[in-house]
């Protein structure tokens, strides 16, 4: 199927046919697997989440509690991949627990280059502090969301300029510039 395609599964499913759900998993099922792998990329390497099971908790989180989200591929995998985020995020807090050994020593987030934040696959396997990351992504957000929209798709969905330019509805120049600010602000926090 093509990307046309699956925008029509998803209006399908927007629209009431439940059926259609596992054909948009089998669509979509090799690139959510891709987005997952580049989140888990940026983990520790002894991680206890696989990228199968962030995956299904992302799936389970966007279809199958009805709120699949409504548009084309991209903005479905665009939300997608904060879904993952967020599931990440609340595996970090629970692993944190002292219950769980939580004083375990993190590399920090300013151990993240520019560099990685223009090409995520060149990013080495440190340890992300992501409770400190999901802060200033928040905290991007209350200042610019549509920044903070741009790093979360490009950075962590992996999507290109162009697949956030249609999501957003904007520009591409007005991504690139959004991606250049939100970029410089975050490294400055670092």
């Amino acid at each position: 199927m093509t990307f046309p395609d699956i925008t029509l599964v998803l209006k399908d499913i927007a629209a009431g046919a439940t059926d259609r759900r596992s054909e948009l998993f089998d669509l979509l099922y090799s690139e959510l697997r891709g987005i997952a792998g580049a989140h888990l990329q940026k983990e520790r390497a002894d991680h206890t989440l696989q990228a199968t099971a962030l995956v299904n908790e992302a799936w389970i989180k966007l279809v199958d509690q009805e709120a699949v989200p409504e548009g084309g591929r991209s903005h479905f995998l665009s939300v997608a991949s904060q879904a993952m985020r967020r599931i990440l995020v609340d595996h970090a807090r629970g692993k944190k627990r002292d219950k769980r050994g939580g004083g375990a020593a993190q590399i920090e987030l300013d151990q993240i280059t520019l560099r990685a934040f223009d090409n995520p696959a060149d990013q080495d396997d440190a340890d992300v502090d992501l409770e400190r990351l999901d802060a200033l992504m928040t905290e991007l957000a209350a200042r610019s969301p549509r920044q903070s929209q741009v790093i979360e798709m490009r950075f962590f969905g992996g999507l290109t300029s162009e697949e956030v330019a249609e999501v957003l509805g904007v520009s591409l120049a007005t991504v690139n510039r959004e991606w250049k600010f939100a970029r410089v602000w975050l490294l400055s926090k670092l």
